[in-house]
């Protein structure tokens, strides 16, 4: 089972299902909505997306690398010892290789160990970096749909759409809004207090 998996875009974007922004102040009981069609998904895109959600995805990542190394080489040391047992049980006492199955039973609950916690740590991580992030990008698309009239905004990401004109999808023009006025440099999604140094 792979530890470190991108499922950032089920993480941080569930929440984009359905938008719907009722105007009645400003629309006429029965008038047409005005609809719109946005892929959240399309936020990830590693070249096209949303660059502050690549950037809380990269630090992440660039964060949980060490851990993902030195899982990878606890599994290519319990490789090699299972080979071992297996090539030196017909030709070695039952003792020392009893004690090897013990060593590579207890170095494989080790990697269970921590494995699971790593993969817990990376979603701890995911949903604080990417939980404000999200809002913000919420707040940002009300705002952006307010602005332009729409009442009606549906995410093709959780919504199946059978057919829709090409006009009415915003994706583009939404991340390419928000990538102006939210640069990715300006503030960190997970702005959390520094933690203290640990001795």
């Amino acid at each position: 089972m792979k530890v470190f998996r991108i499922v950032i875009a089920a993480l941080a974007f569930a929440a984009f299902t359905i938008l719907a922004q009722t105007q009645t102040q400003t629309r006429p009981a029965g008038a047409p909505a005005n609809i719109a069609i946005i892929d959240s998904s399309a936020f990830t895109d590693e070249k096209a997306g949303i660059a502050r959600v690549m950037t809380a995805m990269q630090q992440i990542e660039a964060k949980f690398t060490p851990l993902r190394a030195e899982i990878r080489s606890m599994r290519e040391r319990l490789n090699t010892l299972r080979a071992d047992i297996q090539n030196k049980r017909a030709v070695q006492d039952a003792k020392t290789t009893a004690q090897q199955v013990d060593e590579a039973d207890r170095l494989e609950i080790a990697i269970k160990r921590k494995a699971e916690d790593a993969q817990a740590g990376y979603q701890k991580e995911s949903l604080a970096a990417l939980d404000p992030l999200q809002k913000d990008i919420g707040n940002a698309l009300t705002q952006y749909a307010q602005s332009r009239g729409i009442t009606l905004l549906i995410d093709a990401n959780r919504v199946p759409i059978i057919y829709a004109a090409s006009s009415l999808d915003i994706t583009r023009d939404f991340i390419n809004e928000y990538n102006r006025t939210h640069p990715s440099g300006a503030v960190t999604p997970a702005a959390a207090p520094a933690r203290p140094a640990r001795p």
